[in-house]
């Protein structure tokens, strides 16, 4: 396939509104590749180069692309810069930029979809002291043989931003649709594999296969999330449930072949290194091969200590010895997805957690089975008394499902209902803020889109705007007055007293009396709260029932 084929396919699927339209043109387009396109073709269409579980990462800003189309298109980088501040969208800017050198030049060589791919596995390969100058010349080299309309998508891919409203739902379908199979079998092989792409091609070769698709150590798996809820509604759906501690710690997956063991965080990335005490802790308490499920907590006096502290840990790279005399973390694990090769994810909880506390000597998470709200009740009060957030009610036959976010696991906190928001865009401030940027622009995940559903200037002290500006400088690909938009890469924990519905934001609700929680230095944008679950939740307050988060 021609990447300007590919170019086309994506225009052609951004003025589509129709979710059932996508799907069906999408997956027209899969049996005509080839198996080496495949995969690559549906990782691209969902605005991705690289498997989520992948460790590749592309590692280009604004200012890099702002240098590469400059030198492309023989112009300076502040032209382009104003060229993506007037369109709000670095796509069609290099478009319109790419657009007017076309009518002054030549192509060099047509480029292909394999031959893109190539250049940024170049791109992500680049490392040390001149790996910006390499990742610049790959850029260079790609948008000086790109047609406007390949540079509008080549921009996107390489900010891994494509707008076109293809996500991971959309895409399962099409893949379903294209090779005529279950639906239900490309999910369970997705939830495995954490790659479409694979996926699609395994759909195309040996269909029956997908059934028999198991999660591999050191490939890491989404986790598994969980709703807002009440205790009350828990037990009269399920009557008798298991109920956890809520910690105030980061996820984790430990991995272990052998005397090999890889930790990786929430994002799924590797953080064995920052976290060698944890690694200790698992491998000695096991002589297992497994993958287990956790959150590491900081401690003190054998108290838990706050989020920010566990995360001080997660970022450490070097001087790991001294932060950890510091900060003392401990593993709490609380599920077992996969034994000695064998996967678990498909037992239901009960016996998953029978078969943690046989094969994990010390280190298992507290469980409570109550069939009782005043029980329940008791254990959250006990939970907030020890310290920690509050207390998770899981149904005792769920499956463990990666990446969904159901009612099968709920979450029960004390206080102001919040949510994960993606940061899209900010405002500059006034008076001593003036040097900073004084709101921010909240967005919700929407097949691929994210959909704006406020903004958020309240509950930020000066000191935490000034380290904001400090993460967000870098970030900003397009300016208009005091308007920035802002490569979508930073994910906020927001407070809100009401959802109400809006026509003033794409989402079609807005927050009333956001407030600023925290940084959700754990989560990725994919992990933000979706356009459904607002609109769930909004239901839930609608009749009065609220998200639950104080017990009922």
């Amino acid at each position: 396939m021609q990447f300007l084929e590919f170019a086309r396919i994506c225009e052609q699927l951004e003025g589509i509104s129709g979710r059932l339209d996508m799907i069906e043109q999408v997956s027209a387009v899969l049996p005509r590749l080839d198996d080496e396109e495949l995969p690559i073709f549906v990782r691209f269409i969902m605005g991705r180069v690289f498997p989520d579980w992948s460790p590749r990462k592309l590692g280009v800003g604004p200012n890099l692309l702002y240098d590469a189309v400059a030198y492309v298109v023989g112009t300076k980088r502040e032209t382009v810069r104003e060229a993506i501040n007037a369109t709000g969208d670095a796509g069609i800017a290099v478009e319109g930029l790419l657009a007017k050198k076309e009518q002054t030049s030549f192509f060099i060589q047509e480029l292909d979809l394999i031959e893109v791919y190539r250049e940024l596995e170049r791109m992500a390969a680049a490392g040390g002291q001149r790996s910006q100058r390499e990742k610049l010349r790959v850029a260079q080299g790609l948008f000086g043989n790109a047609r406007p309309l390949e540079g509008r998508y080549l921009a996107r891919l390489m900010l891994e931003e494509l707008r076109i409203g293809m996500g991971e739902g959309n895409v399962r379908d099409a893949v379903a649709r294209a090779f005529d199979i279950d639906v239900r079998l490309v999910e369970h092989a997705h939830q495995a594999m954490n790659d479409l792409g694979e996926v699609a091609l395994l759909a195309r070769r040996d269909p029956v296969a997908l059934s028999r698709v198991t999660i591999e150590p050191f490939r890491p798996v989404k986790m598994m999330l969980a709703q807002a809820g009440t205790i009350a509604a828990q037990i009269a759906d399920h009557g008798e449930v298991a109920v956890e501690y809520k910690y105030d710690g980061s996820r984790f997956q430990f991995h272990k072949v052998g005397d090999i063991c890889r930790i990786y965080s929430r994002r799924l990335e590797e953080v064995t290194e920052s976290l060698p005490d944890i690694a200790s802790h698992l491998a000695e308490a096991t002589g297992h091969d497994v993958i287990l499920d956790g959150e590491a907590v900081a401690v003190r006096d054998g108290r838990p200590m706050p989020f920010q502290y566990v995360i001080r840990r997660f970022r450490r790279k070097h001087q790991v010895d001294s932060m950890m005399e510091k900060i003392e973390l401990v593993p709490r694990v609380f599920d077992i997805l996969y034994l000695d090769g064998e996967t678990l994810m498909d037992r239901p909880l009960s016996e998953r957690r029978t078969i943690l506390e046989e094969v994990l000597g010390a280190h298992v998470a507290e469980q409570f089975r109550v069939d009782n709200a005043a029980g329940a009740e008791a254990i959250y009060t006990e939970a907030l008394n020890l310290g920690h957030e509050g207390v998770m009610v899981k149904v005792l036959d769920s499956p463990y499902t990666p990446g969904v976010r159901g009612r099968l696991w709920v979450k029960v906190k004390p206080g102001v209902e919040t949510l994960d928001l993606a940061v899209v865009g900010a405002e500059w401030g006034e008076g001593r803020r003036a040097k900073m940027f004084g709101s921010f622009l909240l967005a919700v995940q929407d097949q691929g889109r994210l959909l704006p559903v406020g903004k958020v200037a309240t509950g930020i002290t000066d000191e935490t705007l000034a380290d904001l500006y400090s993460l967000f400088k870098d970030k900003v690909i397009a300016r208009s007055g005091k308007e920035v938009t802002l490569e979508p890469d930073v994910v906020f924990e927001v407070g809100y007293s009401e959802i109400q519905t809006s026509p003033n934001y794409e989402s079609g609700y807005a927050l009333r009396f956001p407030r600023f929680v925290q940084v959700r230095e754990d989560k990725s944008v994919d992990e933000a709260e979706t356009l459904d679950s607002l609109a769930e939740r909004y239901g839930q307050q609608k009749n009065g029932q609220g998200s639950g988060s104080l017990p009922a």
